[in-house]
């Protein structure tokens, strides 16, 4: 028999998280613990509200999934075919695997990339998110937090402010950047007139700039090659990646997105075998929650792993970080 628990962890930020559709400066994520034969295992849960992810739901799902026998499965097949028939969010399905699978590499004391047949990750290079502000605001963030020490910054924009902050951030920013739209540019014509606007400038990645049902918006404006796309909304647990090669050039796999090692690992596979290059990213989550996807990063072409560099506070400190390359401090 497996005890779990889960529990809700709130966590202050260092400063006002803002992105195309919200703002935060605090986040409630969840610790899933599981324990069989003295053995124990944690993973984390961090709901995004795109997803229609809420601590609400998130706790209600948790219940659902021990009343249909969470304590009573035998091994990662059973849970896996249990998570399967529930459908649980896919947070809260990388929080109940991903504390299994600690479990398991506890209880025989294997290394999670040995487990999962990967290579070893170590100094990683992650880039570093601005999240979006007065454009007056923007140097002396990046000055007081010493951004020039990361490879890539990634800026947040809207559809209102992009092309005046990227020309001037580019005055005092010698990194190259990545832009992530979250789905703030709303058709194929506007996205394209803000291409072009930025065409200048040090861009390396253009992430998600429109909602993810505009397939047919996507396909034009990877035909005029002005910047690499980059899917990370229209990439989920599942997708067709016959489409998706259409679209993008890239693939930001997030293991809270993905709903577990397992199928995150499928979906950097797959998108491999389509052509497209491939991004580990996170959701704003302790070092818990980000050390699980370090772990995938010797898989990939670019990291994306400051979630828990924006926490006050960090709980776990489970990866360091200097020179803006990140290791596992220790194990859990």
């Amino acid at each position: 028999m497996i005890n779990w628990q889960i529990n809700p962890i709130k966590l202050a930020l260092k400063y006002t998280w803002k992105i195309s559709r919200n703002s935060s400066t605090h986040k409630t994520n969840f610790i899933v613990q599981c324990a069989q034969n003295n053995w124990k295992g944690i993973g984390e849960v961090a709901p995004n509200i795109r997803y229609n992810e809420t601590p609400e739901i998130i706790a209600l799902e948790f219940n659902r999934f021990l009343q249909a026998g969470g304590n009573k499965v035998h091994d990662l097949g059973e849970l896996t075919e249990l998570l399967d028939s529930l459908k649980l969010k896919n947070a809260l399905r990388f929080g109940i695997e991903s504390a299994y699978i600690h479990m398991l590499c506890y209880a025989d004391k294997t290394p999670i990339h040995d487990f999962l047949a990967i290579p070893a990750a170590k100094n990683i290079a992650t880039s570093y998110t601005l999240p979006i502000m007065e454009i007056e605001e923007v140097e002396p963030f990046y000055r007081n937090n010493n951004l020039e020490r990361f490879s890539v910054i990634k800026l947040k924009t809207n559809a209102d402010n992009g092309p005046a902050l990227i020309k001037y951030i580019s005055t005092f920013c010698k990194q190259p950047l990545i832009i992530d739209g979250n789905e703030a540019y709303q058709n194929a014509d506007e996205l394209t007139n803000f291409l072009h606007a930025v065409k200048p400038y040090n861009i390396v990645l253009i992430e998600q700039p429109m909602p993810a049902v505009c397939v047919d918006d996507y396909k034009a404006v990877k035909q005029l090659k002005l910047f690499p796309l980059m899917a990370d909304e229209s990439v989920c647990d599942d997708a067709n990646f016959d489409s998706i090669a259409q679209q993008f050039d890239y693939v930001n796999m997030k293991l809270m997105k993905a709903g577990g090692y397992l199928n995150g690992h499928r979906i950097i596979t797959e998108a491999q075998k389509h052509g497209l290059k491939t991004m580990v990213g996170c959701m704003v989550e302790t070092s818990l929650g980000i050390s699980s996807a370090f772990n995938m990063c010797s898989l990939t072409d670019y990291a994306d792993l400051d979630g828990y560099l924006i926490v006050k506070d960090e709980p776990f400190g489970l990866l360091h970080e200097a020179n803006g390359k990140i290791n596992l401090s220790t194990a859990f």
